[in-house]
């Protein structure tokens, strides 16, 4: 039975012993504020689409954990799965005591990773770890140093994911200083006059002033950027990576962290493309909430590292695995990816038809389910972060939580998950819809 046809569940009747105030109050107490805290209210249960907080307010959750729960918070499926492995082991360390439901995800990633060439997997814990370990996977193989990445891009908190993100505030603000052989380039952006052309002819200018092609391990890029906007990638800027890559032997990374597991109406954002990546990051929605990740790639690349250069002891958690099975037979059960594609047309449709009574609405945009409004200063491409954060506002006094994103902090992207009610998502569309209306009836 698919998510759409269950019931939604009874609003949580439970006695309230503490309240949010009291929560923050402790929090702020008690936790840095280096970990930026977005919500002033605390979860208490959640369930598809929907959550509930200690005070018995419910929202409507188009945030999804940042692109964690594409099937949604408590799947049975996945629920069922983790407690079966807790009946059996929580732990081994894979690499001290191995277990075979990680070949068997990895003998799964491997056949449905893009790419016709023999494959191999190793699986991580979070989406940092798993970019940290593909560039050393590309510099063992390569015996090279260098790594290309783009502005905007997002790869991680790490020091070396840091040093390959490209966005400064708050991501790396007094951290430096960052890892050495690290350069950026331009990202294509259309709305705000940076071509594909553009970014190709940056990447030269790198070769000819900041280090030689013949030094670099790989170029590293998002598909569609998740942090940064969520503009998608060029197909003919995909095509000339590749080639240039092939032309100076450098591997080519895919960053699909954020775009993976049906998100663009594809498993992978690749599958979009006519070319295919040497290395591929994974994470967010592979374990539908618990945390895994992992790199996938050429099977003579992936052996490039020595024995023991890669894992960690809670790489690839049997529970984290139990739950990516279950996240796997979901997509392809409930038909996530063509999910995917009717959600996001249904929501760019309305966005779209709400452009005229919406000025500062410069752009709509993304595949699949992967969407994103930018805002602009009517009439200008100079973004507006001021009216994308009082719709965000107005949304969440209204029970809808959203994300704002982009380098300007002026775009809203839609991470709902892929399994909500049709329902749901109306009601959901009906309070953004009011809440664009209100918000430009202030700004007028």
């Amino acid at each position: 039975m698919c998510r759409d046809e269950r019931e939604r569940p009874n609003e949580p009747n439970q006695e309230i012993s503490v309240k949010n105030a009291e929560l923050k109050s402790r929090k702020d107490a008690a936790t840095p504020r280096g970990v930026g805290v977005m919500c002033d209210f605390y979860a208490a249960r959640a369930e598809n689409a929907e959550l509930w907080d200690i005070e018995g307010r419910r929202v409507i959750d188009f945030a999804a954990g940042i692109a964690v729960c594409n099937t949604g918070h408590r799947h049975p499926k996945i629920v069922e799965a983790v407690r079966a492995q807790l009946d059996q082991f929580t732990h081994t360390a894979y690499q001290i005591v191995p277990y075979a439901s990680y070949v068997e995800l990895a003998e799964k990633i491997n056949q449905r990773a893009p790419g016709d060439y023999p494959k191999k997997t190793a699986f991580f814990t979070t989406g940092a770890e798993a970019v940290e370990n593909a560039i050393k996977i590309a510099r063992a193989a390569t015996g090279r140093p260098g790594v290309i990445a783009f502005t905007g891009a997002f790869h991680g908190r790490t020091m070396m994911g840091m040093a390959l993100t490209g966005k400064v505030a708050p991501y790396k603000l007094n951290f430096g200083p960052f890892p050495a052989d690290v350069f950026h380039a331009p990202f294509p952006n259309p709305l705000h006059g940076v071509t594909t052309a553009d970014s190709l002819k940056a990447i030269e200018h790198l070769f000819k002033a900041d280090i030689d092609p013949k030094r670099v391990a790989a170029i590293i890029f998002e598909p569609v950027q998740g942090e940064g906007g969520f503009y998608p990638a060029p197909a003919e800027f995909v095509r000339a990576l590749r080639k240039l890559c092939n032309e100076h032997g450098i591997l080519l990374i895919a960053d699909e962290v954020q775009t993976g597991f049906a998100r663009t109406g594809k498993l992978f954002a690749m599958h979009h493309y006519d070319v295919v990546p040497d290395l591929m990051t994974m994470a967010k929605s592979l374990a539908g909430g618990l945390p895994l990740s992992g790199v996938v790639g050429r099977a003579d690349l992936m052996d490039a590292a020595a024995p023991g250069g890669l894992g960690g002891t809670y790489a690839g958690n049997p529970l984290a695995v139990a739950a990516a099975h279950a996240v796997l037979s979901i997509i392809d059960e409930e038909k996530l990816c063509e999910r995917a594609v009717e959600l996001g047309d249904r929501l760019k449709g309305r966005l779209s038809a709400l452009q005229a009574e919406v000025p500062q609405m410069a752009d709509v945009r993304g595949p699949g389910g992967m969407v994103a409004v930018e805002f602009c200063k009517p009439g200008t491409s100079e973004p507006d972060a001021d009216f994308t954060k009082r719709v965000q506002t107005r949304a969440l006094e209204r029970g809808l939580l959203l994300l704002v994103c982009g380098v300007y902090s002026n775009v809203i992207r839609f991470l709902f998950p892929l399994t909500i009610q049709d329902a749901v998502f109306d009601e959901a569309l009906a309070i953004l819809e009011d809440a664009l209306k209100e918000t430009v009836g202030v700004a007028a």
